[in-house]
Protein backbone atom coordinates (compact mmCIF):
# COMPACT_ATOMS: atom_id res chain seq x y z
CA UNK A 1 0.00 0.00 0.00
CA UNK A 2 1.35 3.05 -1.18
CA UNK A 3 1.74 5.88 2.01
CA UNK A 4 -0.31 8.29 0.61
CA UNK A 5 -3.25 5.56 0.77
CA UNK A 6 -2.19 4.38 4.07
CA UNK A 7 -2.55 7.80 5.48
CA UNK A 8 -5.99 8.32 3.75
CA UNK A 9 -7.06 4.70 5.33
CA UNK A 10 -5.81 6.53 9.01
CA UNK A 11 -6.70 9.77 8.32
CA UNK A 12 -10.84 8.44 7.72
CA UNK A 13 -10.53 5.95 10.39
CA UNK A 14 -9.41 9.40 12.79
CA UNK A 15 -12.88 11.31 11.28
CA UNK A 16 -14.95 9.04 11.56
CA UNK A 17 -13.79 8.23 15.58
CA UNK A 18 -14.17 12.15 15.53
CA UNK A 19 -17.50 12.20 14.37
CA UNK A 20 -18.53 9.29 16.39
CA UNK A 21 -17.77 11.20 20.20
CA UNK A 22 -19.59 14.46 18.47
CA UNK A 23 -22.54 12.77 17.29
CA UNK A 24 -22.48 11.26 21.10
CA UNK A 25 -22.32 14.39 22.93
CA UNK A 26 -24.44 16.82 21.06
CA UNK A 27 -23.26 19.47 23.49
CA UNK A 28 -19.77 19.46 22.52
CA UNK A 29 -18.93 22.33 19.50
CA UNK A 30 -16.71 20.60 16.54
CA UNK A 31 -13.85 22.61 18.03
CA UNK A 32 -14.27 20.29 21.10
CA UNK A 33 -12.83 16.87 18.66
CA UNK A 34 -10.80 17.15 16.26
CA UNK A 35 -8.85 15.23 13.77
CA UNK A 36 -5.21 15.44 14.12
CA UNK A 37 -2.93 15.73 10.76
CA UNK A 38 -1.06 12.48 9.92
CA UNK A 39 2.28 12.50 11.29
CA UNK A 40 1.62 15.45 14.05
CA UNK A 41 2.82 14.48 17.74
CA UNK A 42 0.23 13.21 20.54
CA UNK A 43 -3.32 11.76 20.43
CA UNK A 44 -5.12 11.12 16.50
CA UNK A 45 -8.06 12.89 17.97
CA UNK A 46 -7.62 15.76 20.59
CA UNK A 47 -10.04 16.62 22.69
CA UNK A 48 -10.91 20.32 24.35
CA UNK A 49 -11.01 20.43 28.14
CA UNK A 50 -14.64 20.88 28.00
CA UNK A 51 -14.85 17.23 25.94
CA UNK A 52 -11.65 15.96 27.94
CA UNK A 53 -14.77 16.51 31.06
CA UNK A 54 -17.01 14.08 29.64
CA UNK A 55 -14.48 11.52 28.10
CA UNK A 56 -11.16 11.61 29.98
CA UNK A 57 -9.76 9.32 27.04
CA UNK A 58 -6.39 9.88 24.80
CA UNK A 59 -7.54 8.35 21.76
CA UNK A 60 -4.99 6.68 19.43
CA UNK A 61 -6.15 5.20 16.02
CA UNK A 62 -4.93 1.97 13.82
CA UNK A 63 -6.13 1.48 10.50
CA UNK A 64 -4.78 -1.67 9.22
CA UNK A 65 -5.65 -4.86 6.59
CA UNK A 66 -4.85 -7.16 9.63
CA UNK A 67 -4.71 -6.76 13.36
CA UNK A 68 -4.32 -9.90 15.43
CA UNK A 69 -6.21 -8.68 18.41
CA UNK A 70 -8.72 -8.51 16.06
CA UNK A 71 -9.19 -11.96 15.75
CA UNK A 72 -9.45 -12.06 19.57
CA UNK A 73 -12.37 -10.36 19.26
CA UNK A 74 -14.10 -12.15 16.98
CA UNK A 75 -13.95 -14.68 19.13
CA UNK A 76 -15.33 -12.64 22.31
CA UNK A 77 -17.94 -11.86 19.96
CA UNK A 78 -18.60 -15.22 19.29
CA UNK A 79 -18.76 -16.13 22.68
CA UNK A 80 -21.24 -13.12 23.82
CA UNK A 81 -23.69 -14.16 21.14
CA UNK A 82 -24.49 -17.37 23.34
CA UNK A 83 -24.54 -15.53 26.84
CA UNK A 84 -27.61 -14.03 28.05
CA UNK A 85 -29.77 -14.25 24.62
CA UNK A 86 -26.97 -12.25 22.76
CA UNK A 87 -26.82 -9.34 25.15
CA UNK A 88 -23.74 -9.58 26.89
CA UNK A 89 -20.65 -7.32 25.60
CA UNK A 90 -17.54 -8.80 24.53
CA UNK A 91 -14.33 -7.76 25.91
CA UNK A 92 -10.89 -9.41 25.78
CA UNK A 93 -8.17 -8.41 28.06
CA UNK A 94 -5.01 -9.08 26.77
CA UNK A 95 -1.27 -8.54 27.99
CA UNK A 96 2.28 -8.92 27.07
CA UNK A 97 4.65 -9.95 29.29
CA UNK A 98 5.88 -7.02 31.77
CA UNK A 99 3.35 -5.38 30.86
CA UNK A 100 -0.33 -3.77 32.44
CA UNK A 101 -3.34 -5.67 30.41
CA UNK A 102 -5.01 -3.69 28.05
CA UNK A 103 -8.76 -3.84 26.84
CA UNK A 104 -10.61 -3.89 23.67
CA UNK A 105 -14.51 -3.62 23.31
CA UNK A 106 -16.21 -2.09 20.19
CA UNK A 107 -16.55 1.93 19.35
CA UNK A 108 -20.33 1.78 20.07
CA UNK A 109 -19.82 0.11 23.62
CA UNK A 110 -16.93 2.68 24.56
CA UNK A 111 -19.40 5.30 23.51
CA UNK A 112 -22.32 4.04 25.67
CA UNK A 113 -19.55 3.59 28.87
CA UNK A 114 -18.59 7.30 28.52
CA UNK A 115 -22.31 8.69 28.35
CA UNK A 116 -23.25 6.68 31.06
CA UNK A 117 -20.24 7.81 33.08
CA UNK A 118 -21.10 11.58 32.02
CA UNK A 119 -24.17 11.35 32.65
CA UNK A 120 -23.46 9.90 36.57
CA UNK A 121 -20.89 12.67 36.79
CA UNK A 122 -23.40 15.06 35.86
CA UNK A 123 -26.39 13.88 38.72
CA UNK A 124 -23.22 14.06 41.38
CA UNK A 125 -22.69 17.57 41.26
Amino acid sequence: MKTSSAKAKGRKLQQHVRDVLLEAFPTLEPDDVKSTSMGAQGEDVQLSPAARKLMPIAVETKARNSIAACRFFEQAQEHARAVKGGKAQPVVVMKEDRKQPVVIISLAFLITLLQDSADFNNRSE
